[in-house]
């Protein structure tokens, strides 16, 4: 692998001769530049990973000729160098991007330190930015529908506001990814983005959770613990499954919301944080509000900006887009075969409704890249809950059903198709369902269902 270039700018020809001894003397590639000018020149013309810029030279001094340089190469790292450094200079430099600041005369081992360091920096930094390249792609939002064409438009005009939102729409249907759009979309797409489940955390550990707590206030708190709200500081909170939260730790919500201020668990202290927060739910909050499960007042000040998700039995026309999606994302994540899936099979996949949404969907497509042993995903190579639907969920309706059990039939039906879906693999159901392992369990005593 070849070494990295340097390259030297300093109009002192004694300065370029020694330095470049020292860095050619350590096997990195260099050239060398007299002036400003010459260096700029020098860049334009030649892959260069770091250079060494002199900060007084005739002309156009270093601090001018920085900014032109990452103007130019924004990957480049640049060390300062100078005989009559200041304070001044050297904090003036650091704001307009230098790595690092050396001064004359040069000490060989502080500068193949520097050299070092900020080379490494530069690794570290095109590492992190694939990374996020990775987990973008990931994390893309898919469809050229109307339907997704309009949630786009709503998301682009949402994301670079500091306005709230709430995102609504049934499970599966790929709320998490709208709020990541909002949130890499934003001027906080540099900071954190964290999520919480409110329907995973039990209710006696969701105010910890989400505020943090100090050593001793209530059994196990070994030590001090920063929430949610704290870790999510400078960048986004997604509060998914908002409407599972207590009533008690919707007030604590409410509070941050209006104060913008935090305190921990069994702490007397008060945290002034800076967090957008974005929330989710596949519940009607005005229902829930009713029913007096949720707060009315805090919906006000999650719903600044409302933005409902369809499902995909109404964006079909999206499938096509999806399933050539999940299979690129899961052939270069998994170093698997590329397969293609037949007309006739796309066609049977754009016919079905899909109860579990884009999850569903793509749970199906991992499965069928992993079990489908040709090149050519066929309609016998699909499930026979998806070749003939009505052979699914049957709904049983009868006089007099209200709207809570006529749910709660649909509920008990598409949670016992899952579990025979998968054998009645529990883990593998949640992770269908996208739910909790133990908020499962809750719901096959709830619903008395059982492998027989």
């Amino acid at each position: 692998m070849a070494k990295p270039s340097i390259l030297i700018i300093d109009d002192e020809k004694n300065i370029r001769r020694s330095v470049d001894m020292i860095c050619s003397g350590e096997g990195y590639r260099v050239k060398v530049a007299a002036s400003g000018e010459e260096g700029l020149a020098a860049i334009a013309e030649n892959k260069i990973d770091l250079v060494l810029l002199d900060i007084m030279m005739p002309g156009t001094d270093g601090l001018t000729v920085l900014p032109k340089i990452l103007e130019l190469s924004p990957e480049i790292a640049v060390i300062m160098i100078s005989g009559n450094a200041t304070l001044q200079n050297a904090v003036v430099a650091t704001r307009k991007g230098a790595y690092d600041f050396i001064e004359k005369p040069i000490s060989k081992e502080k500068l193949l330190l520097s050299i070092k360091n900020a080379l490494r920096s530069k690794l570290l930094h095109q590492d992190n930015q694939a990374l996020r390249k990775q987990v973008a792609g990931k994390f893309d939002m898919v469809g050229k529908s109307k339907a997704m064409q309009e949630i786009l438009q709503q998301v682009s005009k949402v994301a670079p506001t500091p306005g709230r939102v709430l995102i609504t729409g049934e499970s599966g249907t790929g709320k998490e990814l709208i709020a990541r759009a909002i949130h890499e979309n934003s001027p906080r797409e540099e900071g954190p983005f964290i999520k919480v489940n409110c329907a995973a955390i039990p209710e006696e550990l969701i105010e910890s959770e989400l505020f943090g707590s100090v050593k001793g206030a209530f059994t196990g708190a070994i030590e001090n613990r920063e929430g949610k709200f704290s870790l999510a500081d400078g960048g986004t909170l997604f509060l998914d499954e908002v409407a599972d939260m207590s009533l008690k730790v919707q007030a604590k919500v409410l509070r941050v919301l209006q104060e913008g201020e935090i305190e921990k668990v069994g702490g007397n202290k008060t945290q002034k944080v800076d967090v957008r927060v974005l929330a989710a739910t596949n519940k009607n909050l005005e229902a829930e509000t009713r029913e007096g499960r949720f707060r009315e007042d805090l919906i006000f000040r999650l719903n600044v900006v409302p933005i409902v998700v369809p499902p995909l039995r109404r964006r079909k026309d999206d499938i096509p887009i999806l399933v050539t999606h999940f299979i690129s994302t899961f052939v270069q994540h998994n170093g698997y075969k590329l397969k293609h899936i037949s007309d006739d099979a796309l066609k049977i996949l754009r016919n079905y409704d899909w109860p579990g949404n884009i999850r569903e969907l793509g749970n199906l497509i991992e499965r069928l890249m992993i079990m489908t042993s040709s090149d050519v995903i066929n309609v016998d190579d699909l499930p026979g809950h998806i070749q003939s639907p009505g052979s699914g969920i049957s709904l049983k309706m009868e006089d007099g059903m209200t709207l809570k059990e006529m749910r709660e039939s649909v509920e008990r039906a598409y949670i016992s198709q899952v579990l025979k879906q998968n054998d009645w693999n529990i883990s593998q159901a949640a992770k269908d369902l996208d739910v909790d392992r133990t908020n499962l369990h809750k719901k096959i005593k709830y619903y008395t269902l059982s492998q027989g």
